[in-house]
């Protein structure tokens, strides 16, 4: 059975609902991650791309990704919080991302993955029985 949550940006310009749960929650410590997150990682959660619907407007800036594929940061031009994140590659596998920060509600996210790991802050202590992998 699926269900569903809610979420959006700062300013509530933005709303969505996505199918859940999702099909995966990882976390990317890549750089223009963190750059785009203000912090030292992202936590996404990934979803097949029909599962989400999105109300408001999202401002897109096109970024190269650190394995040099485009990256389609999307964000609410009122209050600048990233929402999703799409890709070539996620849109022919028909997954999408959203950031997990953004959700109404996500105290039972557990992350099963870590991206770019060599990427990560000298200070930040990777959980047990996660797989780290060094880039993507």
């Amino acid at each position: 059975m699926t269900d569903h949550r809610k979420g959006g940006c700062l300013c509530g310009a933005v709303r969505y609902e996505a199918s859940w749960p999702p099909l995966t929650t990882l976390v990317c410590h890549c750089k223009n991650c963190q750059k785009q997150a203000g912090s030292a990682l992202s936590v996404v959660a990934v979803l097949p791309r029909d599962g989400l619907k999105v109300e408001g407007d999202l401002t897109i800036y096109e970024d190269k990704g650190t394995s040099g594929q485009t990256v389609y940061r999307q964000f609410c031009a009122k209050c600048g919080s990233p929402v999703v994140t799409d890709t070539p590659e996620a849109e022919a596998n028909k997954i999408i991302f959203i950031k997990a920060g953004t959700l109404d509600e996500a105290h039972d996210l557990q992350p099963t993955v870590h991206y770019w790991a060599d990427s990560a802050q000298h200070w930040f202590v990777f959980p047990d029985g996660v797989e780290r992998l060094a880039k993507q």
